[in-house]
């Protein structure tokens, strides 16, 4: 018999309100203990509400969860003593240094002074701004606030960390140097909802995913059971005229399948069943006297894949949902 691994979160249709808006709308989620699980969707489709109902910020209307075996409701307490919560908006202070932050938020969790600051330094080190602790961190860069920001959820290290996109507005080289302290924390024992609009991001990180829409839970799989969900690969051309991408757009609509657009206005994307189909798509281009530059046959990309499952790319907003909670409103 095989064991199931146990759940580090287990939620059942779990809804909440604001107003006449729709946060969300009945989400199931089940979540093993020690991976990275992605909550996968566009601004507005409910990631934050979810978090913040999972990490008891704010009560669900309806339904239940369980995270790390406790009612998030009845047993709020617990649930706070066992997680942490990176959101969008830094937690730390910009008029106290990055040690001060550190040592300010191990004291009030119980540690003694010289402990504290034993493990400030020990954070500070880890994530690589040691030499920046001493700074007031409205001096920081934002790669380094957020790594700060990260370091001040695991003061006491937590059995589950929510983030909340976490690499919003930061750049290659920081949300990099994120990706890796995610993995890190993973490889020694802590389970991570990540929360991201960002397609690239679930598949770099991301054990399991599940795809939110409009309040919804729309698919769930591993990225690779997703992208196969849609079909077994992707035509890329690039064409020698970006003027054609239109006339381009409806030959490969017709012959091969849904066209994405990429952000270059000289490719375009395809979904693709098999070979076959994509040498019949860019044989009609041909036909049609459309030049390319190159073409390549892929797995579909996350990108893809949220296009096919919703009808609209993973940028557009959806569903109404409040901001993302202040800095007064995190778990300590």
């Amino acid at each position: 018999m095989t064991l199931q691994a146990p759940l580090a979160i287990e939620a059942t249709a779990l809804a909440k309100s604001f107003g006449d808006a729709t946060a969300v709308a009945g989400i199931d989620l089940a979540v093993p203990a020690g991976v990275i699980y992605g909550v996968l969707g566009p601004n507005g489709a409910g990631k934050t509400t979810t978090i913040r109902m999972l990490a008891t910020l704010i009560a669900p209307d309806s339904g239940s969860a369980r995270v790390l075996g406790h009612d998030v409701v009845a047993e709020a307490d617990a649930v706070r003593d066992l997680v942490s919560l990176t959101g969008q908006l830094a937690s730390v202070d910009e008029d106290l240094t990055g040690c001060e932050n550190l040592v300010l938020l191990g004291r009030l969790l119980g540690l003694r002074r010289a402990a504290a600051r034993a493990r400030a330094d020990e954070l500070l080190e880890a994530f690589g701004i040691a030499a920046a602790g001493g700074r007031l961190v409205k001096h920081y860069s934002g790669g380094m606030r957020r790594r700060l920001d990260i370091a001040a959820s695991l003061v006491v290290t937590p059995s589950l960390m929510f983030l909340d996109e976490p690499t919003t507005g930061l750049d290659p080289r920081s949300r990099n140097q994120v990706w890796e302290i995610a993995r890190a924390l993973v490889a020694e024992g802590t389970t991570i909802l990540l929360c991201t609009q960002y397609l690239e991001e679930a598949d770099q990180l991301a054990d399991g995913i599940a795809v939110i829409d409009r309040g919804r839970v729309i698919a769930e799989g591993t990225p690779g059971q997703l992208k196969a969900s849609v079909g077994t690969g992707a035509l890329h051309v690039r064409l020698l005229d970006p003027a054609t991408r239109p006339a381009a757009a409806a030959v490969l609509e017709r012959a091969v399948g849904t066209v994405v657009p990429a952000p270059d206005p000289g490719r375009l994307s395809a979904q693709c069943a098999d070979s076959a189909r994509a040498a019949l798509g860019v044989a009609e281009l041909a036909r049609a006297g459309i030049g390319l530059a190159d073409f390549s046959l892929d797995q579909p990309s996350l990108d893809e894949v949220f296009l096919a499952l919703t009808g609209h790319a993973a940028e557009d907003a959806a569903a109404g949902e409040p901001p993302a909670p202040t800095r007064e409103e995190q778990p300590s």
